[in-house]
């Protein structure tokens, strides 16, 4: 089954403004030696409901993913664990949570700059956002900002091989 076409980015806004804001939490979890991959959830009409980066090792915790804190503080700001007709942009492919987080928010499409191709699960490894047995579909954007986000994840990574 295909993924849903991507709509136009919101009226008044690109794809980059919505990754920009992604990319600086990326940047924002570098600087606290977290790996640099950020999320921000956005209304249809472009407004930022939510942005967060990943904090696994600040907080001791395996879900603690950019996406899936973003997801979490959305649905406390929304009072709803559903939050359809989203939009989320992430720095990195999400991995097989987040993907699955995001198709039981409803989340309506993801942004993404990188692809994982080790981890990936929304187009890398497998069409996550098309399952055959999941009740919502999400449709996907890539490549926006991939350069700089990969650039980023990678210099990261050589400066703690170092």
């Amino acid at each position: 089954m295909a993924l849903p076409i991507a709509p136009s980015p919101p009226a008044g806004t690109t794809w980059r403004d919505l990754m920009d804001v992604a990319f600086g939490e990326a940047c924002t979890a570098a600087r606290e030696g977290e790996a640099p991959i950020g999320a921000a959830l956005f209304t249809p009409t472009g407004t930022l409901l939510t942005a967060a980066h990943n904090r696994p090792i600040a907080s001791h915790d395996p879900t603690g993913h950019a996406e899936i804190l973003c997801l979490r503080e959305a649905a406390r700001v929304m009072s709803n664990y559903r939050l359809p007709n989203t939009i989320m942009a992430v720095t990195l492919e999400p991995c097989l949570m987040c993907t699955g987080a995001l198709l039981h928010a409803r989340v309506a499409g993801v942004v993404f700059a990188a692809r994982d191709e080790r981890a990936g699960a929304l187009v890398s490894n497998m069409q996550g956002g098309s399952l055959p047995f999941a009740n919502h579909r999400l449709w996907t954007v890539e490549g926006v900002m991939g350069e700089e986000c990969s650039a980023l994840l990678k210099r990261f990574f050589l400066e703690r091989r170092k």
